[in-house]
């Protein structure tokens, strides 16, 4: 089994094998809300307002919706645009869908003038890009594009 910072960097990285690990491990939930917390925490202080309070409440809001969007997404997924090989639960969406936001902790570097801004949108994309990966391969769809 790999690491949390094996896992972060693997899903970082868009590595498909990192993706299918983190989904097939059930005691791997509670690391990937730490790493929702993380990037959330990270995007907050990025951010540079709202203080511990903002930030607090910032992580709470982040961890709402990963949790609301890994439903959806299982909705969806499994209902709506299943595949024959299609074979998920809620906790797959949710350890996956986790793990993506690992890019997420480069937004605290939005506290650098004149550049930081571009860095979080770029990490923001990244994690986008992550997500894709982590839904296609937790709703073992054959092609990105369905994950899209």
């Amino acid at each position: 089994m790999s690491s949390l910072t094996d896992r972060m960097m693997g899903a970082a990285r868009l590595d498909a094998a990192t993706y299918n690990e983190v989904e097939k491990d059930t005691t791997a939930t509670s690391q990937a809300m730490l790493v929702v917390a993380l990037s959330a925490i990270a995007a907050g202080i990025g951010a540079g307002g709202g203080g511990v309070v903002g930030i607090l409440g910032g992580t709470v809001v982040a961890l709402v919706a990963w949790a609301a969007w890994a439903f959806v997404t299982y909705f969806i997924g499994t209902k709506l645009l299943a595949e024959p090989q299609t074979e998920a639960d809620f906790g797959q969406l949710l350890r996956t869908i986790g793990f993506a936001a690992s890019p997420g902790i480069l937004r605290v570097l939005g506290l650098i003038p004149g550049i930081g801004g571009l860095i979080a949108f770029a990490a923001s994309l990244w994690m986008l890009a992550a997500t894709v990966i982590a839904v296609r391969e937790a709703l073992d769809y054959q092609s990105t594009g369905r994950a899209v």
